[in-house]
């Protein structure tokens, strides 16, 4: 075999393995985007809007935020501070009806005081602890994010800019309810215990329940599914300044 018929040989399987590959990174590519649309949700469009979109460059973004937080583990609570977290949070849902602002920072800080708790970064590195929780908590994490937005806009007369309205903190407060769940419901082992007793905010709950219908307040928490009911206020907008 002569040596032009050698070394054509070798070219023409050069190009066949460079557009075997190509063909094998732009599948990859394309499952990829979709991977990461099915993992992130909302939190996929949120990143595209932010860059414009630029399609490539948010799934960058994303794959940079599985490659730093994916292997996170979340931590267990323990069944009193999941109560004594629970309870803190029905707090911060009747402060509302009196002081939105004040409920919303509380709020905020809740959050952020769970989620380390979970193993999620420190409170301290916000932008981080995000990130980490919109891998893990992709549909909910868009509620903390305008919780923690709400609680460091400017307040009235500070000249910093206009203050969020009331319905605009109730609104994050509601929506950021979802993750504040998702970091305190109970693991399978803790629900089977949980519905051998009552934990203290059960018995608050079933106080209220047997309360007259003319004074009672929606305000109990179910610790054994980690949910919380929004108060009377939060779900109608009957608060002060509204």
């Amino acid at each position: 075999m002569s040596t032009g018929v050698i070394i054509l040989l070798i070219v023409v399987a050069v190009a066949l393995v460079a557009a075997v590959v190509a063909r094998s990174v732009a599948a990859r590519g394309a499952g990829g985007g979709r991977g990461l649309k099915r993992r992130f949700g909302p939190e996929y469009d949120r990143a595209v809007a932010r860059h414009d979109g630029d399609t490539k460059a948010a799934e960058h973004e994303l794959e940079e935020r599985v490659k730093r937080h994916g292997s996170l583990r979340e931590q267990p609570l323990e069944s009193s501070a999941r109560e004594r977290y629970l309870v803190r949070w029905t707090a911060v849902q009747e402060q509302f009806v009196d002081s939105p602002r004040d409920a919303v920072v509380e709020a905020d800080r809740l959050i952020a005081e769970v989620a380390g708790a979970r193993g999620f970064p420190d409170g301290s590195r916000h932008d981080e602890q995000l990130d980490a929780l919109s891998v893990h908590h992709a549909h909910h994490v868009h509620g903390y994010r305008r919780v923690h937005r709400a609680a460091h806009a400017p307040t009235n007369g500070s000249g910093a800019g206009p203050a969020a309205g009331t319905e605009e903190l109730r609104e994050a407060l509601v929506e950021a309810r979802a993750l504040f769940q998702d970091l305190t419901a109970p693991d399978r082992g803790d629900e089977k215990a949980l519905a051998r007793g009552k934990s203290a905010p059960q018995e608050k709950a079933e106080k209220a329940e047997e309360a007259p219908a003319a004074t009672r307040t929606d305000t109990n928490t179910d610790s054994s599914r980690g949910r919380t009911h929004a108060p009377w206020a939060l779900n109608r907008r009957h608060v002060k300044g509204s």
